[in-house]
C-alpha cells in the first residue's frame, strides 16, 4: 500500500533536520571560536588627566593610566619585580657594577613614526636631573648624580658614583621624543601642550583628549606586538568622573563598561551583578601603623611583639575591607622575589600578648585596664587622617583589640596635611596608621628602614636603628649577585619580624570590574592601579567561529577535541 503524501514530507522533513543536526553538530566540533578586531572598551575613572608625560604623572592615577599605556622605558618590571629588556633590547654593567651600558632596539618608532634613538633617552634623562624639574622628588634624587653618555644612536651609558642594584628599577620610566620636545626646558616642561595630546612609543597612542574624556587607539608598529596576539579592540575610551562613587553611578546609568576601581562598598553589588566581572590583584604597597620608637613605651620590644599578637588583622581585613587585603609582616612583599616564606609571623593570640607583657613586668595592679611598669603607662594616641572610613574603623578595631590585653591606644582623626607635616615629618607623634603606595619593583627597603633616613627628610619615621639591619640593607642594595641579595633580605625580614620597629596590617588589594562580555582580561600583581591595563592588547569583545586549520594558520594552537 502506497504511503501517503503526509507521510513522505514528514519523513523527508525529518531527514532534513537529522541531516541539519548532524551538520550543526560536525561544525561545531570541527570549529572554534576565536577572538577578531572590533569593539570600543569604555571605563569610567575619578579625575581627569593633568600631564599625560612619564616623567610628571606619578601624582595623578588617571595621568598614569594614560602614560602605562602611550610611554614604554628603557627596562619593565615583571610581576614578580624582575626587570626585563624593553626599550633597550640588552644592557652591560660593568665589573664594579658602577657603569650600565644599555643597548637600544632598532624597530621602535614613535606614533608619529619618526625613529626612537638614544637622543631620546639623553632628553628625558637630562630633564629629569635638570634643577627645575617638577616630577617626582625620588626620580630626580636618583637621577640627579648620574652621568649620561650617548656613545652613538643606539648605545647609551650611565655612570654611577658607588654600586647602586635598584639602578635598573628607574630605567622604567617612560622616555619622551626629543624630535618634539628638544627645545623645551625641564621648567617649561609642565606647561608645553605635549602633555595633553602627548606622542610616545606604547602599545596604544591618543586619538582624541576633551574635557570629559580620553580616547586611544592601536598603535599597529609597536615594536613589541609579537608578544601579543592582538590587539583587538578599536578603540579603549577613558570617561571622567569626579569621584569613584560617581563613576559607579555611570555604570548604573549604562554610561560605561568598565569600573577602573572598586570601592569596598561597592564589592557585593557588583558581585552580584552578571554583566560585570571582577578582577583583583594585590598592590605593591602595604598599611602599617608607624611606633614612635622615640616613645618610652615603644622601647620595649616585648611591647610592640604583644601588639602584634593582640591582633586580629585577619578579621580587620575581612570585615572592615571585605577582604581586599592580604595580611602580611615583613615590608617585603609575597609578591616579589625576594619574599622569604618561610619567615616567622604573627597570629591573633591575645593570651599570648599578655604573657609577654606580665614577663616583661607590664601589670595592671590598679585593675583600671591599664598596664603599667614603674611610673610609666602602657597608653599612647594612635591617629590617622580624616576623610578615609576604612582608616577611621581600622583604628577603632586596633584600640578595641589592644584594650583586651591591657593596652590603652587612644584614637584620633586629624586632617592629612597636619598628618603628614606636622607629626610624622617632625616626629611628634606616638602611633599614626598609614601606607606605602607604588613602592617600585626592587624590594630595597633601604628609604623606609635604614638608620640614616631618620631625619626630617627621611622616610624612615618610626626611628628604626638596627646596626645589623643597616648591614644588610647596605650590602643588598650593592651586588648584583640575585642569590646573595635573596639571603641578605631574608635575613632582614626575620630581623624585622624580631624587632617590630612597626605595626604591619596588610597589602592592599586592587578591584576593578569589566564587562563580562570583554575576554582575555588577567591581572597579576600590580604596582599601582594603572598596571590592570598590561594585558589590554589581549583584550576582546567580537569573536568568529572557524575551522581548526583557520585557527591555527591565524597562530591559534588549538587541539581537535579527539585527541586531547
Amino acid at each position: 500500500m502506497a504511503r501517503s503524501r503526509p507521510q513522505v514530507l514528514l519523513t523527508l522533513l525529518g531527514l532534513i533536520v537529522l541531516v541539519a543536526g548532524v551538520a550543526y553538530i560536525s561544525y561545531q566540533v570541527a570549529t572554534v571560536e576565536v577572538p577578531v578586531e572590533g569593539g570600543t572598551y569604555v571605563e569610567g575613572v575619578a579625575g581627569n588627566p593633568r600631564a599625560i608625560n612619564p616623567i610628571l604623572s606619578h601624582a595623578n592615577p588617571v595621568d598614569q593610566d594614560v602614560v602605562s599605556l602611550v610611554f614604554t622605558g628603557l627596562v619593565r618590571a615583571e610581576t614578580d619585580g624582575t626587570i626585563v629588556p624593553d626599550l633597550a633590547q640588552s644592557w652591560e654593567i660593568s665589573p664594579d657594577e658602577t657603569i650600565y651600558t644599555f643597548y637600544l632596539r632598532r624597530d621602535v618608532i614613535w606614533h608619529d613614526g619618526a625613529p626612537f634613538t638614544a637622543d631620546d633617552v639623553v632628553y628625558t634623562l637630562t630633564a629629569i636631573q635638570d634643577p627645575d624639574y617638577a616630577g617626582a622628588t625620588f626620580l630626580a634624587e636618583m637621577w640627579r648624580d648620574v652621568v649620561i653618555q650617548k656613545l652613538d644612536a643606539y648605545t647609551v651609558r650611565f655612570v654611577l658614583r658607588e654600586p647602586f642594584t635598584p639602578f635598573l628599577d628607574y630605567a622604567t620610566v617612560g622616555m619622551l621624543p626629543a624630535h618634539i620636545l628638544g627645545g623645551v626646558t625641564a621648567g617649561d616642561l609642565p606647561n608645553a601642550t605635549f602633555n595633553a595630546a602627548p606622542i610616545g612609543t606604547g602599545p596604544w597612542k591618543i586619538e582624541q583628549v576633551s574635557a570629559r574624556s580620553l580616547s586611544l587607539i592601536p598603535h599597529h608598529d609597536y615594536y613589541r606586538a609579537e608578544d601579543s596576539e592582538g590587539p583587538y579592540l578599536e578603540r579603549i575610551t577613558f570617561r571622567f568622573y569626579p569621584s569613584l562613587p560617581a563613576v559607579y553611578e555611570a555604570y548604573n546609568r549604562g554610561q560605561i563598561a568598565g569600573i577602573s576601581r572598586v570601592l569596598p562598598e561597592h564589592l557585593e553589588f557588583i558581585r552580584q551583578d552578571n554583566d560585570l566581572t571582577l578582577y583583583s590583584a594585590p598592590l605593591s604597597g602595604y598599611t602599617l601603623v608607624f611606633l614612635n620608637l622615640d616613645r618610652a613605651v615603644f622601647q620595649d620590644r616585648a611591647v610592640r611583639q604583644a601588639i602584634m599578637w593582640a591582633l586580629d588583622r585577619q578579621a580587620m581585613v575581612d570585615e572592615i575591607l571585605l577582604g581586599q587585603g592580604i595580611v602580611l609582616d615583613t615590608p617585603v612583599l609575597p609578591t616579589s622575589w625576594a619574599f622569604d616564606a618561610d619567615t616567622p609571623t604573627y597570629q591573633h593570640d591575645p593570651q599570648r600578648a599578655r604573657a609577654i607583657l606580665e614577663d616583661a613586668g607590664w601589670v595592671d595592679l590598679d585593675q583600671d585596664g591599664i598596664r603599667s611598669r614603674g611610673a610609666l603607662q602602657l597608653e599612647f594616641t594612635l591617629a590617622t587622617n580624616e576623610g578615609d572610613p576604612a582608616r577611621l574603623a581600622l583604628i577603632e578595631r586596633i584600640s578595641d583589640q589592644l584594650a583586651q590585653v591591657g593596652i590603652v591606644a587612644h584614637p584620633e582623626v586629624v586632617p592629612w596635611e597636619e598628618l603628614i607635616q606636622d607629626r610624622l615629618r617632625l616626629g611628634q607623634f606616638d602611633a599614626i596608621l598609614g601606607g606605602w603606595e607604588s613602592l617600585p619593583p626592587d624590594p630595597d627597603p633601604y628609604i623606609y628602614w635604614h638608620s640614616t633616613q631618620v631625619s626630617e627628610d627621611g622616610l624612615n619615621f618610626a626611628g628604626y636603628i638596627n646596626p645589623e639591619a643597616d648591614r644588610l640593607i647596605e650590602t643588598a642594595r650593592s651586588t648584583t649577585d640575585i642569590a646573595l641579595r635573596r639571603d641578605l633580605y631574608y635575613r632582614f625580614q626575620r630581623l624585622f619580624v624580631d624587632d617590630v620597629p612597626a605595626v604591619l596590617l596588610y597589602q592592599p588589594v586592587y578591584s576593578y570590574a569589566i564587562d563580562s562580555h570583554m575576554q582575555g582580561v588577567q591581572i597579576g600583581p600590580t604596582i599601582d592601579g594603572s598596571d590592570r591595563l598590561n594585558t589590554s592588547l589581549d583584550w576582546y569583545m567580537e569573536t568568529k567561529r572557524v575551522f581548526y586549520a583557520e585557527a591555527r594558520e591565524m597562530g591559534i594552537d588549538y587541539q581537535l577535541p579527539w585527541d586531547r
